[in-house]
C-alpha cells in the first residue's frame, strides 16, 4: 500500500498562528496588578458569550432527526470519550521520563474533551464522506462534552493530581451549560439575526478564545509556571500527540470496518472520532484550573490542534482523490472489479 503524499504546502491554521502571537504578548506584556482582575472577569464573560452563541446555533430539530444514526454516533462518542481517556492515562507511564507532570496534566486533560464541529465536518466532505452524519455526531460531541468533560476531569485529574474539585465542576455548569441552554431557548428568536451575522458572530468566538488564551498565559507568566517548561520536553509532547493520533485513526479505521459500516459513513468516524475540541477546550480549562496553571493545561491541546489539522487534511485529499478515481472508471467491469477490490481508506498509520 503505497503512503500519501504530503502536499508541497502544509496547512498552517491562521487562527494557530493568531493564537501563537497573542500567547507571545501574553508572555512579553502580561496583565499585571489592577488590570489583572479586569482581563480574566473579561475571560469569564467572553466563554459564557461563547457558549451562549453555541446554543443559539444549534439546530435541535437537526439534532434530532441525526439522532437516527445511533451507531454511528455512538461509536465516534465511545472513541472520544472511552479510548482516548484510556490513552490518556497510559501516557502516565511516560512520567517523568519523556513527559513532566505539568505537561501529562494537559495532555490527560486533551484526552477528555469533545470533538470540533467545523474542521470534522469539513474534511468529511473533503473526502467524499458522510457529511450528514458528521454534522450530527460532532454536534453530539460538542453537547455532550460540556456535561462528561467535567466530569471525566473530576474523576481522572484529580486522581492524577490535577486538582479538580467538585466546585469546578459546578462551576463549569454554571458558566458553560447554563448560558449555552439560554442560547437554546432563545434560539427562535435570535436565530436570524445571528444567520446575518455569521462573519461578526465568528470574529466573536475566535475573540473570545483569543482572550482567554492571553488571560492565562499571562496569569503562568507572573505565577511563574513557565520555568517548568524546556525544549526537550516540548519536543517529547509532540511526538507523544503525534503517536496519539496515529493510534486513535487506526482504531477508528479498524473499528468502522469490523461493525460493517459503509465507506462513507467510515471516513465521518475517522474525523469525527480523532478530533479534539480547541474552542470547547480552551473556555472549559479556564473554568476548571486556576488561571496560572491554565496555560500549561492547554498547550497541549494547542499542538494537538495543528497536529490533527495538517495529519487529516493529508488524509481527505488522499481519500477524495480514491474516491474520484473510483468514479471515473465506474461501470466498467475492470473498474467494478477494483472498486471490489479498493479498500475504503488507506490505513492512516502510513499518514
Amino acid at each position: 500500500m503505497p503512503l500519501p503524499r504530503l502536499p508541497r504546502k502544509l496547512p498552517i491554521d491562521p487562527f494557530i498562528a493568531t493564537l501563537l502571537g497573542t500567547v507571545a504578548v501574553a508572555v512579553l506584556l502580561p496583565a499585571r496588578g489592577a488590570a489583572a482582575p479586569v482581563v480574566s472577569g473579561a475571560a469569564v464573560g467572553a466563554v459564557g458569550l461563547l457558549f451562549f452563541l453555541y446554543g443559539a446555533r444549534l439546530s435541535t430539530r437537526e439534532a434530532v432527526q441525526g439522532a437516527r444514526q445511533w451507531r454511528l454516533h455512538g461509536t465516534v462518542l465511545a472513541v472520544t470519550f472511552g479510548l482516548f481517556p484510556l490513552l490518556g492515562l497510559a501516557c502516565r507511564l511516560l512520567v517523568p521520563d519523556l513527559l513532566s507532570p505539568q505537561l501529562y496534566q494537559g495532555l490527560l486533560f486533551l484526552t477528555l474533551l469533545p470533538s470540533t464541529v467545523q474542521s470534522s465536518i469539513a474534511f468529511t466532505s473533503i473526502a467524499r464522506g458522510n457529511t450528514a452524519a458528521a454534522v450530527c455526531s460532532a454536534t453530539f460531541s460538542s453537547l455532550f462534552g460540556i456535561v462528561l468533560t467535567p466530569l471525566l476531569a473530576a474523576a481522572l485529574l484529580s486522581t492524577q493530581g490535577g486538582g479538580v474539585s467538585a466546585g469546578a465542576v459546578l462551576g463549569t455548569v454554571e458558566q458553560l451549560l447554563l448560558p449555552f441552554l439560554a442560547g437554546q431557548l432563545l434560539r427562535r428568536w435570535i436565530a436570524p439575526w445571528i444567520a446575518r451575522h455569521k462573519v461578526v458572530l465568528g470574529l466573536v468566538d475566535r475573540g473570545s478564545i483569543l482572550l482567554v488564551v492571553y488571560s492565562a498565559f499571562g496569569a503562568g507568566v507572573v505565577g511563574g509556571v513557565w520555568g517548568e517548561l524546556s525544549l526537550p520536553r516540548l519536543a517529547a509532547l509532540v511526538l507523544v500527540e503525534v503517536v496519539l493520533l496515529a493510534v486513535v485513526l487506526a482504531a477508528t479505521t479498524a473499528v468502522g470496518r469490523r461493525l460493517g459500516f459503509s465507506r462513507a459513513d467510515r471516513i465521518a468516524i475517522v474525523f469525527c472520532g480523532s478530533k479534539k475540541s480547541l474552542a470547547s477546550g480552551v473556555p472549559m480549562a479556564s473554568v476548571l484550573f486556576p488561571g496560572a496553571a491554565v496555560g500549561l493545561m492547554v498547550l497541549p491541546l494547542m499542538l494537538f490542534h495543528q497536529i490533527q489539522l495538517m495529519v487529516c487534511a493529508v488524509l481527505a485529499r488522499r481519500w477524495a482523490a480514491q474516491a474520484g478515481s473510483t468514479l471515473v472508471v465506474a461501470g466498467s467491469p475492470q473498474g467494478d472489479a477494483a472498486d471490489r477490490r479498493a479498500p475504503d481508506v488507506v490505513e492512516p498509520k502510513g499518514a
